[in-house]
């Protein structure tokens, strides 16, 4: 019986960084399972596009796909830009079942995925008690998107560190600098700024010159090709395949 290919939805960027973490991060998810196809699409900006990849699919005679948002919550691409192209993509390839993933957010494997950067950065286990973070995401005007980001720093608060405080880039407030200075002012004296985000890019650099600008101590990197990011988009890949079957056997 053959696999599902796995179809990776990134959202695209004029900026060539994001293309290639995208590729790197394929390319350790095919390293963790050989044997699996791995295809990447893009909403924008970037080659090859969604639809494109499907008819070339469904010309190679594949007869599924499930489609992995690679995106941390469910958003505005999450909850209508992807759905609307799939739901087209159906339309015009009856014999391609298609089938879409959930985000990739929250998981505990992005938890780890975050400490792995704050570490890379510097961050040591005995710094945390006396350090605040700030979780630095994208930004969404997704209320749904928004709340998550907010439980996901209430949940790292309980694993040390003396402060955490959510932060976005665009749509939302506070910005990144803005968190650093509310962190400051708490009397916290040291920062360190985690980018909640998979790919280097535009909103990933404001968080950065945010960080600059307050004088946080640590900047960690973007989430990227980390093994854990790998193995949760496994991990999303094979939920989907069982609510398949399990729908197909109800």
């Amino acid at each position: 019986m053959t696999h599902p290919t796995l179809l990776v939805i990134a959202h695209g960027s004029r900026d060539p960084r994001h293309a290639a973490t995208v590729h790197a991060l394929t390319e350790r998810v095919r390293a963790e399972r050989p044997g699996l196809r791995v295809e990447t699409a893009y909403l924008e900006f970037n080659a090859p596009s969604v639809p494109r990849v499907l008819e070339r699919l469904a010309a190679e005679g594949a007869d599924e796909v499930v489609a992995l948002p690679l995106l941390l919550t469910r958003a505005f691409h999450a909850k209508t830009d992807i759905p609307s192209v799939l739901r087209e993509a159906r339309a015009r390839l009856p014999r391609l079942s298609i089938r879409q993933a959930d985000v990739l957010g929250p998981s505990p494997l992005l938890n780890a995925t975050l400490g792995r950067r704050l570490r890379e950065a510097g961050i040591r286990p005995g710094d945390i008690p006396r350090t605040g973070l700030v979780l630095a995401s994208a930004g969404s005007t997704d209320p749904e998107a928004i709340a998550v980001i907010a439980e996901i720093a209430r949940e790292l608060r309980h694993t040390g560190w003396c402060a955490v405080r959510p932060a976005f880039a665009s749509a939302s407030l506070p910005g990144t600098e803005e968190a650093v200075r509310a962190l400051r002012a708490d009397g916290v004296r040291r920062v360190a700024v985690a980018p909640y985000v998979i790919a280097p890019g535009r909103l990933p650099d404001r968080i950065a010159a945010g960080a600059e600008a307050a004088g946080a101590d640590v900047l960690a990197d973007v989430l990227g090709p980390a093994p854990e990011l790998a193995r949760l988009l496994l991990n999303r890949y094979d939920e989907a395949r069982v609510t398949v079957g399990a729908s197909l056997s109800a």
